[in-house]
């Protein structure tokens, strides 16, 4: 098993299960804005911001959010270990994990931070 500091999770199974938890809320989320658009054909700005400000909605998309921070995460950090390794990159692997680890971390918070700001017009 692969360890490091910049895995947040605590294991394989807790990673497997929180990457299958945010991939249902991602479908689920997917699934209720296409079936609302398509109900509701000729949608315009109104209707639009009307299911925005409701706060079902906000939280419904929050967590959503939260979840696609997840799932990116996890499936990064995966990456980084998967594929940067000593063997692929040399001595210089650890340095360049981590700073694909601490970009792709800095981008996540931005956007994750970006989206509440979006939400809840803050």
């Amino acid at each position: 098993m692969v360890t490091n500091v910049t895995n947040f999770s605590r294991s394989g199974l807790f990673d497997w299960m929180a990457q299958r938890v945010s991939a249902v809320i991602l479908a689920a989320y997917t699934v209720f804005l296409l079936g609302y658009i398509v109900l509701n054909p000729g949608m315009g700005y109104a209707e639009w911001q009307g299911l925005f400000s409701n706060n079902a909605m906000r939280i419904f998309s929050l967590l959503t959010l939260v979840a696609l921070s997840a799932h990116a995460w996890i499936g990064m950090w995966t990456i980084s270990t998967d594929y940067l390794t000593p063997m692929a990159l040399g001595k210089s692997a650890t340095a360049v994990r981590f700073l694909f680890q601490a970009v792709c971390g800095f981008a996540m918070f931005t956007f994750f931070v970006w989206g509440v700001q979006i939400l809840w017009g803050i």
